[in-house]
């Protein structure tokens, strides 16, 4: 997003939290966020990244291309490996491909950016507060974001990623989630809020999509308009 001079960067995280759930990439997720763009648009640009995996259908097919010409489905990481498929919910003790998706960002960011802030949607919100802990641990020096947006956000349930939730970030964080989300209930939004200092909440009551009503206008604008 950018206000002249503001970038962030948003991670294209589409429905991937659930294995019978459709992907997104970032050119379909930048098609469904219409409406926030719109919204926002005299204080943010956004700039859309796709994950680097392709996800499979729950029996191990690739995805069919979608409606409205949607193709490719991605996913930040998998949490069954052998199957190369990702549920919010499911227990695993190790995951496969997020070190490659630290490295897509880290590349965004170096061709780029620099870029303000960071955004993430559903299973792309909870890689969103991993990259703020290994950012707030110097980790990867190339991160520099003044904050980050959270929609439908989650902790991962994978046993190697506990380590990102060990203390409260600092980072400034705005966590927006649906009431009625069948995907990523916001039970599983509120435990995020866990894993940060003080985090600004907004909840709307609808399910799982990015809310950009005018009602929502002003809680977005007072956030951004911090930094």
């Amino acid at each position: 997003m950018r206000d002249l001079s503001k970038n962030i960067i948003k991670s294209p995280l589409g429905e991937l939290p659930l294995k019978q759930k459709r992907n997104l990439n970032g050119g379909s997720f930048r098609e469904k966020t219409g409406a926030l763009r719109k919204l926002l648009k005299k204080h943010a640009e956004l700039v859309y990244l796709s994950a680097p995996h392709c996800v499979q259908e729950a029996g191990g097919e690739e995805a069919p291309e979608k409606e409205n010409g949607n193709v490719d489905p991605k996913g930040w990481w998998f949490s069954d490996v052998q199957a190369r498929s990702f549920s919010a919910l499911q227990q695993c003790e190790e995951s496969l491909g997020l070190d490659e998706s630290v490295k897509a960002v880290r590349e965004a960011v170096r061709i780029q950016g620099p870029f303000d802030g960071i955004l993430g949607f559903s299973q792309g919100a909870a890689f969103v507060a991993m990259l703020c802990f290994l950012q707030e641990q110097k980790l990867e020096p190339e991160f520099s974001f003044r904050f980050a947006i959270f929609v439908a956000g989650f902790r991962s349930a994978c046993e190697e990623h506990k380590r990102f939730y060990n203390s409260p970030l600092e980072i400034p964080s705005l966590h927006v989630f649906g009431l009625e989300d069948r995907v990523i209930p916001d039970s599983m939004s509120r435990e995020l809020l866990l894993s940060f200092q003080d985090p600004q909440v907004l909840t709307h009551p609808g399910g799982h999509f990015v809310p950009a009503a005018s009602a929502h206008r002003q809680t977005y604008q007072d956030f951004l308009n911090r930094f």
